[in-house]
């Protein structure tokens, strides 16, 4: 709306509707203006008017009409408001003095409602018109037409800023001539409007006997009401207002006059020949959008990139002469002040200023060829050149007037060879600040960027941590390496460094998903002003423009064609910005100027952002013109402005570093507060099209074509729309739009979603305009983020089910951004069944859900951990190259994940888990081992990190980290998570057999409470399902009677019998001894024949006790024999590091002939298949995990866990269990007491979804556990839904068990800590439960379970003691591959 001027009065304020307000202002003068603005963004509004020349007199209509005015039944008028921001306006213009009011109506075509004035037409006078007769107006539309004819007859040709003004105003004196002579406004505008009809669209022209548009529109809209309101396209909408006029025309033709099928057409009795369209979507409803229904597998991705880094062995890099100059001077001084190089054409010049015993040293070495000259002075003040005292000259010097003359001295070095032209200075005199200069040469003056070189003395740089570079490794260092040479050219502008960046894409994509990473890392660092955005070059916004541009089509044509780097590929796009050749860059400097002639503003502060604009636009001027809009709305209120700025990052001290900076604050007066609000309101948009390329509004506009006439019409750009959107798709991002800031942000979510689903498609196939695309959907995806924080209040008082349904939205967010989503996907799928569960009132809802929140919560984790695998190497390695802080780069990684949706989806996460812990009464612990401790409290990040690791006094570990495969450390009383590793994990098996507490907290505030006490005594007491601790005093720890306070860590003595090779290398499960196998070996031989037939026993045989040794010993081996003898005294010695080395060298060994016979008859008499049948490769993956076993022997955590119990090492002798795997459907482990609460009339069990492995092995997430009672087998309760992400499967292979003499020695679990090695690998499998029987059907699942607790029962009742017992189930039979006594 029009800013009125500064006579104008407000006539009057209107309330509409809700929060819908009417104002109307009224401007005096020769013409009257009416300004009518309602509070509503919106094109559905009508103005129904009329004039009066007096009080309720009838209506008249005036001569001069807005555009697009249809005359209704020859009585009144009927005028459509405009949108204008989140408002929508009219402007009446009245020159006829005979009128002295404005009466009328105002109608909503969309809600098909009237507004009045309660009850009565609305009613606005007018002021008398008071003409002078030097006074002629003429209108601005006319003088914008009549500039457009000149322009034309003129050739159009391309003005300048003044030029353009001169036009315009020779315009506006020819209209006024033609008025002064007579002419009236209406005939004026009929012949400039005549002249201009071939150039003006949407021109209306007066047709007799042809239908007026708004009763044809009447009539489309009946149309669509019996079509069943569809969702048309914009060809649709067309096509159907012809055919309504075809009706309307067709009444018309049979006589019919206007006025009675105005009448008819409101009573709906014109003919239609239209049919319900009903099995079309509706996009809308009141105030929200229908969702289409979809498959989620359709967003499925699977893209990953490797990680490969640079295959090239990279030598150190030699330094430089410069450098090795400057190591030296920087070793020799304790204190740098400031380190600077600066380009010299093709060479360098370094500037060191170091301050050793109080003394200011300033060092200049340059490689430049040529003699070298400085021309230097000191300085007391800013800007000052004063000549240096005499003592303080070097040798050779030459005063001057205000400086003097030093000739540079030729320094060389032999160790290693360099020369370079030097300048050394001393100075003791604290007065001095600085030193400026320049240098000559041959007669040429060389400045720094066309300005005088400058040391400052007074610098004292931020003491500030630094990390060391390191080796890059994890890098694709040789590209990082080049963007650290590159900096100080990229430091110059934008330009400069988005053109470099350019340049370097093609070695970025050549480098992989790393080589990606370090251009995502540089402009991250850019983006976070990090690094120099400008430096004494001045640039045009349009050259900005354009090297964004550049960069960004080439990050599109990436994305094209690499799928698996599209999601950081985003990233990077989403820190650079759109860009755009031509007309918006340069329109960055143009329409400052206009903001400032419209608004009269042109000094202070606006011209001092006009001067930093022109020199060297940046992100920063969209939040000083936010910043300047938030002042203005305040009415003028200057701790607003700075409250944007601060909120944003800028600082006054910010603010004055910039090339051109700016000093003042802004000023302006309330009758500049309109005007300045819509100009820079759309300002706004040409700078975050330039700057911001996730802005929403920006990104919406510049996909669906806009054009924009600026001041007159020579300052236009025209952008077109996205060729090929889906139907609909306008109009749903208008909705998104309208409702961006929406305090109740589910349905604003629910559109956004929408939108990116239906953008999904385009975002897969290569075009010319993919970018804006991409950053459409970039925008979309931001604005999902900040709606749902600002959503978090919608959510305090909300129930389970829509937290849920928020979780659904955040997380289908989350996989529409990401390259591999399928555990995305699987999580976001269990959170619909759980909802479903929620809302059918299943009883088991609530503890399903927390298995999708937990599986949710380990995709997070597992996102997270990529990322900082791919970014954190590159952002330390190049962050410690260019100077970057410490902090900043320690943060890198969690300040990315924080920009996503990740974070506010674990954000919602937290508020849910109490919920469900509360409604499923799984309280805050799982307790996995309930010993009484005390002990004093250690936090660590991972247990994996102190596993060898002895405490010298009882302690209680809290530990973020524990995966299930960790030894427990000596001395440890106690094991304290939030992770949740299997009840029957190793860890788990080793804190019950140890008699250490070990427990999973879910409660977030109680574990920081833990973590809060560290150092401090601890007494803990458990129960089957909770943890109650206190603090106890020094004193009280002697006192305690639990068995393991004292944390005395004396081990029983333990030994082992070393085993003697039988003379066999194979056997069958007949000849199973202790002699020959260990108990593995032996239990599984000894339930064949004795366990009901309906429990499976796998074929089985084994290379018994001494083949190791054996193979070891024979010739054929000697070399391997030798290497391993003498890493085994370096081993003994304590050199731990060898283990490794140990294990390699066992792979070594070559089979004897011997050994391959006698496993291969063996083999085959028990019915399994033989390896080498299949092709001698097929023998080597055998006997490689043969060896794989043996070695394993030599692993990390087995043998401390020897050391531990002081067992003889040597004495551990290992057999191999050889079976047939069967490729299973689930996998259990059975203990026979329940382990948690000791009662030995329940049996626990653990299901998971393949084989065994993801059970026992250190796998995140939890199985499916259940108990039931034994004298109710049919009964099992389940205890907790998997969330276990991954599945492992096999093709029909052979497994080689690890079956040592110590894995069941009493007193020593050594179960689990060997290895069992498929011949085959496994197959990853990432698991969705939503389909799986064992979750949703309950029969099944109760059949399934109840087996397993038969088949252990039996197998107790079979040994007469509890049993560890593992199995497979396949087909529905169960087959137990092993069984050990339950420690």
């Amino acid at each position: 709306m029009d800013p009125p001027a500064s006579s104008s009065q407000v006539a009057s304020e209107f309330k509409l509707d809700g929060n819908m307000q009417l104002q109307v202002v009224v401007s005096p003068g020769s013409v009257r203006i009416l300004q009518l603005q309602i509070s509503r963004d919106t094109e559905s509004l009508l103005l129904h008017w009329g004039a009066v020349t007096k009080k309720k007199g009838k209506w008249m209509i005036p001569s001069r009409l807005p555009d697009g005015t249809n005359v209704y039944q020859n009585t009144a008028l009927r005028t459509r408001f405009s949108k204008s921001g989140s408002n929508c306006c009219l402007k009446l213009e009245i020159d006829d003095p005979a009128i002295q009011a404005i009466e009328f109506l105002i109608f909503d075509e969309a809600q098909n409602k009237w507004f009045k004035n309660k009850g009565d037409n609305f009613y606005v006078s007018l002021p008398l018109i008071e003409q002078s007769v030097s006074d002629v107006t003429v209108p601005e539309d006319l003088v914008q037409i009549q500039a457009y004819l000149r322009w034309e007859r003129n050739g159009k040709q391309k003005y300048s800023q003044e030029k353009e003004k001169e036009e315009y105003e020779a315009a506006r004196r020819e209209l006024m001539e033609e008025v002064a002579s007579g002419v009236s406004i209406e005939d004026l505008r009929a012949k400039v409007t005549k002249k201009n009809d071939e150039t003006r669209d949407g021109s209306q022209k007066e047709v007799k006997n042809k239908i007026p548009d708004d009763l044809v529109q009447i009539q489309a809209y009946i149309r669509w009401e019996k079509a069943g309101k569809p969702n048309f396209s914009p060809e649709q909408q067309l096509k159907e207002f012809e055919e309504a006029r075809k009706e309307l025309q067709a009444e018309l033709d049979k006589g019919v006059s206007l006025d009675e099928i105005r009448k008819r057409i409101t009573k709906g009795e014109i003919a239609s020949k239209v049919k319900k369209q009903l099995e079309k979507k509706k996009y809308f409803r009141v105030e929200r959008i229908q969702r289409k229904k979809r498959d989620l597998m359709q967003i499925l991705n699977k893209n990953t990139a490797s990680l490969v880094q640079d295959s090239i062995s990279v030598e150190p890099k030699a330094l430089t002469a410069l450098e090795l100059f400057a190591k030296a001077k920087e070793e020799d001084s304790s204190s740098i002040l400031s380190k600077k190089v600066y380009k010299l054409a093709d060479k360098k010049l370094l500037v060191l200023v170091t301050k050793p015993d109080g003394k200011t040293k300033v060092h200049l070495a340059t490689d430049f060829k040529e003699p070298v000259t400085l021309h230097w002075a000191l300085s007391r003040k800013a800007g000052e050149w004063l000549a240096p005292p005499q003592n303080l000259l070097p040798p050779g010097s030459v005063t001057l007037d205000l400086a003097a003359e030093t000739q540079l001295t030729i320094s060389s070095s032999t160790d290693p060879p360099y020369q370079l032209q030097t300048f050394e200075l001393e100075i003791d005199e604290e007065s001095f600040i600085g030193m400026p200069f320049v240098l000559v040469s041959g007669g040429h003056w060389m400045k720094n960027g066309g300005s005088d070189f400058y040391v400052d003395f007074s610098y004292r740089p931020k003491q500030v941590e630094k990390k060391d570079a390191g080796d890059g490794k994890g890098t694709a260092k040789a590209l990082l390496d080049k963007i650290a040479d590159l900096e100080s050219e990229a430091q110059k502008s934008f330009m400069h460094r988005f053109n470099i960046a350019a340049d370097l894409m093609d070695q970025a994509k050549d480098s992989g998903i790393l080589g990606l990473a370090g251009i995502l890392v540089w402009m991250r660092f850019m983006a976070t002003r990090q690094l120099i955005w400008n430096k004494n070059y001045n640039v045009k916004p349009r050259e900005i423009s354009k090297a964004q541009d550049r960069l960004t089509d080439l990050l599109q044509n990436i994305y094209a064609s690499h799928p698996e780097y599209r999601e950081v590929l985003r990233m990077i796009m989403s820190t650079v910005g759109r860009g755009g050749e031509g007309d918006v860059g340069q329109r960055i400097r143009d329409e400052i100027l206009v903001i400032q002639r419209n608004n009269h503003c042109k000094g202070g502060m606006m011209e001092e952002w006009h001067q930093k604009l022109h020199n060297n636009t940046s992100p920063d001027d969209v939040v000083i013109c936010q910043a300047l809009i938030d002042y203005i709305k305040s009415d003028f209120d200057i701790s607003v402005y700075w409250k944007t700025l601060n909120e944003n990052g800028i600082t006054k001290e910010r603010l004055l570093s910039y090339d051109r900076a700016i000093h003042s604050e802004p000023s302006f007066k309330s009758d500049q507060k309109n005007g300045l609000l819509r100009d820079l309101g759309n300002y706004m948009r040409t700078l975050k099209a330039v700057h911001s390329g996730a802005d929403l509004e920006s990104a919406v506009t510049n996909c669906l074509g806009y054009r924009t006439e600026g001041e007159g019409f020579m300052v236009g750009v025209q952008i077109n729309s996205v060729s090929g959107l889906p139907s609909g798709f306008p109009e749903l991002l208008q909705f998104v739009v309208e409702h961006v800031e929406d305090k109740n942000v589910e349905a604003l979510v629910e559109g956004l979603l929408e939108a990116r689903q239906e953008l999904r498609p385009l975002l897969l196939k290569s075009q010319d305009r993919l970018k804006d695309l991409l950053f459409l959907d970039i925008a979309l995806d931001s604005t999902v983020r900040t709606a749902i924080e600002r959503g978090y209040e919608e959510l305090n008082k909300a129930g389970p089910e829509k937290i849920m349904y928020f979780i659904t939205m955040v997380l289908e967010n989350l996989a529409l951004s990401s390259d591999d989503n399928e555990d995305l996907i699987y999580c976001l799928k269990g959170w619909n069944q759980a909802i479903d569960m929620c809302k059918s009132k299943n009883d088991r809802w609530a503890l399903y859900s927390k298995s999708v929140l937990d599986r949710t919560r380990l995709a997070l984790a597992s996102k997270a951990e990529g990322y900082h695998q791919v970014l954190q190497p590159s952002a330390e390695y190049l962050g410690s190259q260019l100077g970057v802080e410490a902090w900043a780069l320690d943060i890198f990684t969690e300040e990315i994940i924080r920009a996503g949706s990740a974070a506010s989806l674990s954000a919602i996460l937290n508020r849910l888990d109490p919920v469900l812990r509360n409604v499923a009464n799984l309280g805050s612990w799982q307790v996995i081992s309930p010993v009484e401790a005390v002990g004093y409290v250690t936090v660590v990040d991972e247990l994996l990190s102190v596993q060898n690791k002895s405490y010298d006094r009882p302690t209680i570990l809290v530990a973020r980290s524990v995966k299930g495969e960790e030894e427990i450390p000596d001395g440890t009383v106690a094991v304290l998570t939030p992770d949740m590793p299997d009840v029957l994990s190793h860890v788990s098996v080793r804190a019950r057999n140890g008699k250490v507490c070990f427990a999973t907290c879910f409660d977030l505030d109680i574990l920081t409470d833990l973590q809060a006490k560290e150092g401090k005594l601890l007494c803990l007491k458990p129960t089957s399902a909770d943890i109650v601790y206190s603090e106890l005093k020094e004193g009280e720890l002697a006192d305690s009677s639990s068995n393991n306070l004292t944390g005395d860590d004396t081990s029983p003595t333990l030994s082992l019998v070393k085993k003697q090779f039988s003379g066999r290398y194979a056997i069958s499960s007949e000849e199973f001894t202790s002699e020959m196998v260990g108990a593995k070996s032996r239990n599984i031989a000894y339930l064949k024949g004795k366990v009901p037939s309906w429990i499976g026993i796998p074929a089985s045989v084994a290379l018994p006790f001494g083949v190791f040794e054996n193979v070891l010993a024979d010739k054929l081996n000697r070399e391997v024999a030798e290497k391993l003898d003498n890493l085994k005294k370096k081993l003994g010695k304590g050199d731990v590091s060898i283990l490794s080395e140990i294990r390699e060298t066992v792979l070594q060994l070559a089979a004897p002939p011997q050994l391959v016979e006698e496993l291969k008859t063996k083999m085959k008499s028990s019915g399994m298949p033989w390896p080498g049948d299949a092709g001698e490769n097929r023998w080597e993956q055998a006997w490689t995990a043969i060896k794989k076993v043996w070695a394993s022997k030599w692993n990390e955590r087995a043998y401390f866990s020897t050391k531990k119990v002081k067992l003889d090492h040597d004495y551990l002798c290992m057999a191999v269990l050889v079976q047939q795997i069967i490729n299973a459907d689930y996998a259990f482990v059975i203990h026979t007491t329940n382990p948690s609460s000791e009662d030995s009339s329940e049996i626990y069990a653990e299901v998971v979804k393949g084989l065994g492995e993801t059970l026992v092995g250190a796998y995140p997430g939890r199985s499916l556990s259940f108990i039931t009672k034994k004298n109710n087998l049919n009964s099992p309760q389940v205890m907790g839904y998997p969330s276990k992400p991954i599945g492992l499967y096999i093709s029909p292979s052979i497994i080689f068990r690890s079956d040592s003499n110590g894995e069941d020695l009493e007193g020593y679990a050594g179960a689990g800590l060997y290895d069992s090695v498929p011949m085959d690998e496994e197959e990853k499998r990432v698991l969705d439960y939503t389909n799986d029987p064992l979750i949703i059907d309950g029969n099944f699942q109760k059949t399934i379970l109840s087996s397993i607790a038969k088949a252990g029962m039996e197998i107790e009742k079979l040994y007469g003691s509890p049993q560890d017992i593992e199995g497979v189930i396949k087909d529905g039979k169960v087959f137990v591959v092993q069984t050990r006594p339950q420690m």
